[in-house]
């Protein structure tokens, strides 16, 4: 089961180093992890991304809560929140596949961001399936490097 939280924190330095080591010391992954600030400079948000069965997802969002700089945490069901990921990939480009390249961009809504002699820049924000799907894609093209920024969660408004 995959579970993903989303936890508003003290903008604290040693902040992300306590919940990280959280996990570690309880022998939780995390998936993915992104954290950023929020529209309060001195609030962060924590976007977890963890595997486990239904004991490891509870465990962790009790863990979470019992931390000192917590404001929040949310165990965000997929169905009831918005996810999105963003990712910039370097593939190597030749004439014969240049249109292929271009095509899959168009399908996936993905842009060419940058063209060099031999390769391209691609950046892409939407869904995380439509990333592993646009990463599948140009696979055979050949990529030179990714970067992805972990997922990235809100919870839609409660009825």
């Amino acid at each position: 089961m995959r579970g993903i939280f989303s936890v508003t924190v003290e903008n604290r330095s040693g902040v992300l180093s306590k919940i990280a080591g959280l996990f570690a010391r309880r022998g939780f992954n995390i998936e993915q992890l992104t954290v950023g600030e929020t529209d309060d400079p001195t609030v962060s948000s924590i976007t977890i991304v963890s595997e486990g069965d239904d004991r490891t997802m509870e465990q962790i969002e009790k863990q979470l809560n019992k931390q000192i700089d917590v404001i929040k945490v949310r165990h965000l069901n997929a169905l009831h929140s918005i996810e999105r990921e963003g990712v910039i990939i370097k593939v190597n480009y030749t004439r014969s596949n240049r249109l292929d390249i271009m095509e899959i961009c168009s399908v996936i809504g993905a842009r060419i961001v940058y063209m060099g002699t031999q390769s391209l820049v691609i950046e892409y924000f939407g869904e995380p399936e439509m990333v592993q799907s646009l990463l599948l894609n140009l696979r055979p093209m050949g990529i030179q490097e990714v970067a992805r920024t972990g997922e990235l969660a809100l919870q839609k408004e409660q009825k």
